[in-house]
């Protein structure tokens, strides 16, 4: 796809693009892996897996675990995220007040993340931004990144066409599910994959900075194309 058409919905990853988690989410995956006792991970391979939903994320530096492991991981992450409740995962600088220009700006704004939806309500509660999103879909219910469901999903609730549609992420996941659902991504290099990674799944662009976007999107409006996924169209 071009970039170029008058995008109406906007839709953000969470962790990594709009939060800076990382290192709570690290933190709390190695404490998981020591807790179960299994073999330890790397700081690196565990960055690499942050967007995946969590059983895939488990999968993906457990191959070939049963599911018996995968539930105990999963269980015992859980348990240290919500112990460290008092650590904060803050907005990246000027997200606030980016995401709501957006909203005044009549912007469609959708979250498709791979947390769960406990874990989104609660970023949600406490961030504040919670109140700027039409709609978001979560990993447990739906189908974790890069599979394309959560984005045809946001499509067919908030009546948008794929090329009006714009998926803004900072890892290859976000970018993979934005090609398969035929939509348009934006890769942010301030999260946890590097941009070099971003660049092979072919971005419209790549930003450093949120901040940048109002400014990137004001230069690329144009013209609507007629979409290929209809309000009410099947997935």
């Amino acid at each position: 796809m071009t970039a170029g058409y008058g995008y109406r919905l906007l839709v953000f990853d969470w962790d990594g693009t709009l939060v800076d988690s990382e290192r709570r989410i690290v933190s709390c995956v190695r404490a998981a892996i020591a807790a179960v006792g299994a073999p330890a991970r790397s700081a690196a391979q565990i960055r690499d897996i942050i967007g995946l939903g969590l059983r895939e994320a488990v999968l993906a530096l457990f191959p070939g675990a049963d599911e018996r492991f995968v539930a105990s991981l999963i269980d015992a992450y859980r348990a240290c995220y919500l112990a460290r409740d008092a650590e904060p995962s803050p907005p990246f600088p000027g997200v606030a007040e980016v995401i709501a220009s957006l909203h005044e700006a009549g912007y469609r704004l959708a979250v498709a993340t791979g947390k769960s939806r406990r874990g989104l309500e609660r970023g949600f509660r406490e961030t504040g931004l919670g109140r700027w999103f039409h709609a978001s879909r979560c990993a447990d219910e739906s189908r974790s990144k890069p599979h394309p469901h959560m984005l045809l999903e946001l499509m067919r609730e908030l009546c948008v066409t794929s090329e009006e549609t714009l998926m803004i992420g900072d890892t290859v996941y976000d970018l993979q599910m934005a090609r398969s659902a035929g939509v348009d991504g934006l890769g942010l290099t301030c999260g946890v994959h590097e941009a070099a990674r971003l660049r092979e799944q072919a971005p419209v662009a790549l930003l450093s900075d949120l901040r940048q976007l109002p400014g990137w999107l004001a230069r690329t409006a144009g013209a609507g194309s007629s979409g290929r996924l209809a309000c009410g169209g099947r997935p």
